[in-house]
């Protein structure tokens, strides 16, 4: 016999409304405001419903500044949303070479995810994103 699972407790809509604002910081690029409620405890790997991570988010919107202030404070860039796709897949997409940069810089892996940055390069035709998948720069 197993032991029955506690009633999960409903999330505070506060804290709903709080993570809500946070993402929104990450894809408006709000750097300043983001890393006011990194530093005072947010985690920088968040994750919405989607397993979309304020790195992923930030960079899909081409947010640089956003991407790098995120990988300082510990954004995991090897972290896919539940559709396989990686921060360095959404930089290459939206052909952001500054965000593609910071991600390559910190290490983030051209062949991880499903599609890959390079996949997305190859299957977009995007030579600028895939010379710099290749070189690390551009």
């Amino acid at each position: 016999m197993t032991d029955p699972q506690p009633p999960q407790q409903p999330i505070d809509p506060g804290v709903i409304a709080l993570a809500a604002k946070v993402f929104d910081l990450a894809r408006e690029g709000d750097t300043e405001q983001l890393v006011a409620y990194l530093d005072a405890g947010v985690p920088a790997n968040l994750t919405n419903d989607k397993g979309d991570t304020l790195l992923i988010l930030s960079a899909y919107q081409g947010r640089a500044s956003t991407v790098a202030a995120l990988l300082e404070r510990g954004a995991d860039h090897t972290r896919a949303n539940d559709r396989g796709q990686t921060a360095l897949a959404a930089g290459v997409f939206k052909q952001s070479a500054e965000t593609v940069r910071h991600l390559l810089a910190a290490g983030a892996d051209p062949d991880h995810g499903q599609p890959s940055a390079r996949a997305t390069a190859q299957f977009f035709d995007l030579p600028e994103m895939t010379a710099l998948l290749e070189t690390g720069t551009s």
